[in-house]
């Protein structure tokens, strides 16, 4: 019968099965089955099978994120360019009680019996920390970010639709810490949260979004927690401070974050103006600063905060229809490095 489907165990020989391309797709078809993409998260980026999941066997953490995010209940079918590291990631998999089906030819068989493919709009950008741990920041959308540090998956702000941008969150790895920094429709989405979460995704925010979807460990302006040894979260202000606009965010009501995975620093400043206390931050490494008014920072407003904190990396973001392609130039004499990503 494995035959007749296309596939086939090598006369029992392997652990995983293997499958054309016409048996790959009726599986996929069928319903209850795990789609794994095991290339680099770029080679992803470019182009893959709907639905996938992206985890790059390559990593040293492979198995652990695998297992963290894949039910072993179901079969897993898995894929690559050509066949090659996805027969590694199936007998890896296989040995940890998965029952695996891996495509013969990877994703070049599957284009070339003109099976569709997708592309996401997602730049992800690479950072290493001084003990050579890999930080990887992926551009969502607007004040959505998602991070990747040694297996773990943080999620900030996760929204669904915005516009004519849309997120199907049900394709990503599950969060194991949301972070949100404010009740507004375009950093709160209950529904992203719910599919994103498992019984041990950790949602992190204020007050306020606790009380709205009924859970949640709250922080305010000035807390600490030690997620883990290696990450660290306080929770910073945000608010506006231009007359007219106070309304929008409150101080003392919204949060910032700074967080620290290993050594590397990262201010995700949420919706706030050039407030006083940016001038106290220290040794930033990465810094997001968002951009529009009358809700966040002008660019003018954008620049003096980058000049009172001085951060190495500074990426605006939630700009929606701004004009943030001057900024480069605005910031080029204070030594940092600006870069401009689709964080309409």
């Amino acid at each position: 019968m494995l035959a007749l489907l296309g596939l086939n165990t090598a006369c029992g020989s392997k652990a995983y099965e293997d499958a054309d391309v016409k048996a790959f797709e009726a599986l996929l078809q069928s319903g209850d089955v795990q789609l794994l993409d095991v290339r680099t998260s770029e080679e992803y980026a470019k182009e893959h099978l709907e639905g996938a999941l992206n985890i790059d066997v390559k990593a040293n953490d492979f198995v652990e994120c695998a297992k963290s995010h894949l039910d072993v209940k179901r079969t897993v079918a898995v894929y690559c360019r050509s066949g090659r590291r996805s027969v590694t990631a199936a007998k890896l998999l296989a040995s940890e009680g998965y029952r695996v089906v891996n495509l013969k030819g990877g994703i070049q068989a599957w284009k070339e019996q003109k099976r569709p493919v997708t592309s996401t709009t997602e730049e992800v950008d690479v950072f290493k920390t001084s003990n050579d741990k890999v930080v990887k920041f992926y551009a969502l959308m607007h004040g959505s970010i998602r991070i990747q540090y040694e297996g773990v998956e943080i999620e900030v702000d996760p929204v669904r639709k915005l516009g004519d941008r849309s997120i199907d969150f049900t394709t990503y790895p599950k969060a194991d810490y949301i972070l949100v920094t404010h009740e507004h429709g375009d950093h709160f989405d209950q529904e992203a949260i719910a599919q994103l979460s498992t019984e041990k995704t950790r949602l992190i925010t204020n007050e306020r979004c606790a009380s709205m979807i009924g859970y949640g460990e709250v922080m305010k302006n000035g807390d600490h927690k030690e997620l883990r040894p290696d990450i660290k979260l306080e929770a910073v202000p945000a608010y506006n401070i231009t007359e007219g606009h106070l309304q929008y965010h409150p101080k003392g009501r919204d949060n910032g974050f700074i967080l620290t995975l290993d050594d590397l620093c990262i201010y995700i400043a949420g919706d706030t103006e050039d407030i006083p206390e940016m001038a106290s931050l220290n040794d930033i490494d990465v810094a997001f600063l968002p951009c529009n008014q009358p809700y966040t920072m002008t660019p003018e407003q954008l620049v003096h905060a980058a000049q009172m904190f001085r951060p190495l990396v500074l990426f605006p973001y939630h700009y929606g229809q701004t004009d943030v392609s001057s900024l480069p130039d605005a910031i080029k004499d204070e030594e940092i490095e600006v870069r401009i990503r689709h964080y309409e």
